[in-house]
């Protein structure tokens, strides 16, 4: 599936978890395989990590705190132009191809 969401991107989450619904972020990683995007600080996990020797370092003990993957269909961009959430659109022109919003008909990229 061809992913209109790419890194550095931001997005607003849409719908899921009450803790983050309406929350904006930049995304961090996109996952096209799985349909899923790592937005900072949205979906955080806690994982207790034990003290581990790899390779002669030791990595510190204690709880981390990570952001896990979020569903794609669960996020929308947000224009950089118009700063709105909006459905994204395509432009292919003769050598290229434009991402643009739905709402306001601004390119990016």
């Amino acid at each position: 599936m061809k992913v209109k969401i790419r890194k550095g991107d931001t997005v607003e989450v849409i719908c899921g978890r009450l803790v983050d619904k309406g929350k904006h972020g930049e995304v961090i990683k996109v996952l096209p395989e799985e349909s899923r995007v790592v937005v900072q600080g949205i979906n955080l996990r806690k994982k207790h990590q034990r003290q581990v020797q790899t390779q002669g370092r030791t990595m510190k003990p204690g709880i981390i705190e990570f952001e896990a993957p979020i569903s794609i269909s669960n996020v929308m961009l947000i224009c950089p132009s118009c700063g709105e959430p909006t459905r994204v659109g395509v432009i292919r022109k003769e050598d290229s191809v434009q991402r643009m919003c739905k709402k306001c008909q601004a390119q990016f990229d």
